[in-house]
């Protein structure tokens, strides 16, 4: 499954954290690996790294992975970066482990939008993982409709960027066909008046549909938590590798 262009078109990736900047997800993420006891971790959708260099620097053993070479160029040019293994893979074929857990933070787990993909992703997490370890990833309750908000006003922001100049951006809905939900992303860089769009595609699974999945990749699903950083909207899933 190719990465959308937002994290493979190197001009795109080089400003996406510029554009993103609050990450208060990634401290709820920190938080629970430390209550889960986890010291090694595989961050599968690493991305520009934010979280996996986050881990490294709070003494975890770390691996990174994403199939966007532009952004994971960006993820190696942060200070900190020789401290994570990074690797250019999907998430279905990557061999590391086995470690304590395995994360998806963001959208990650939603990218995956045929159920074959998500199977893959799902398995080959559970073969990462040492028995007793946990998978942990969130993902947006469809009840809520959070596309509804995809609008331009309301998700328009723009930074200055070092090196680049004032780039916005913003989100507008495409095409709602439920479980599936495309969203056009669009970037304007000022400085030399250039437009480029990226469309990406999410697919909004039901609690009850992710847990029979999860089981039967062979996890027990230990707990469905509201995601502190944004109630109502996403749950986080941990699940765990039976010892064996």
């Amino acid at each position: 499954m190719a990465p959308d262009r937002l994290f493979s078109v190197p001009r795109l990736a080089a400003v996406y954290d510029a554009l993103d900047p609050d990450r208060r997800d990634l401290d709820v993420y920190l938080a629970l690996l430390s209550e889960l006891g986890a010291r090694s971790v595989v961050d599968v959708g690493c991305g520009t790294g934010s979280f996996a260099l986050l881990l490294a620097r709070r003494g975890f053993e770390v691996t990174g992975i994403d199939p966007a070479w532009a952004s994971l160029d960006v993820a190696r040019a942060k200070p900190g970066a020789e401290a994570v293994r990074w690797i250019l893979a999907d998430a279905g074929s990557v061999t590391a482990g086995p470690v304590d857990a395995v994360t998806m933070t963001g959208n990650v787990a939603q990218v995956f939008t045929t159920d074959d993909a998500w199977t893959d992703a799902i398995s080959r997490s559970f073969e990462l993982l040492r028995p007793g370890g946990h998978l942990v990833f969130e993902t947006r309750n469809p009840a809520v409709q959070a596309w509804l908000g995809w609008t331009r006003d309301a998700t328009y922001r723009e930074a200055d960027v070092d090196a680049v100049g004032v780039v916005a951006c913003w989100e507008q809905v495409e095409v709602v066909d439920l479980p599936l939900v495309s969203f056009r992303t669009t970037f304007e860089f000022r400085q030399n008046a250039l437009r480029l769009t990226s469309t990406s595609t999410l697919r909004f699974r039901e609690r009850a549909e992710i847990v029979s999945q999860l089981t039967a990749a062979g996890f027990e699903v230990r707990e469905i938590r509201d995601a502190p950083d944004r109630p109502g909207l996403e749950l986080v899933f941990i699940a765990r590798r039976p010892d064996a």
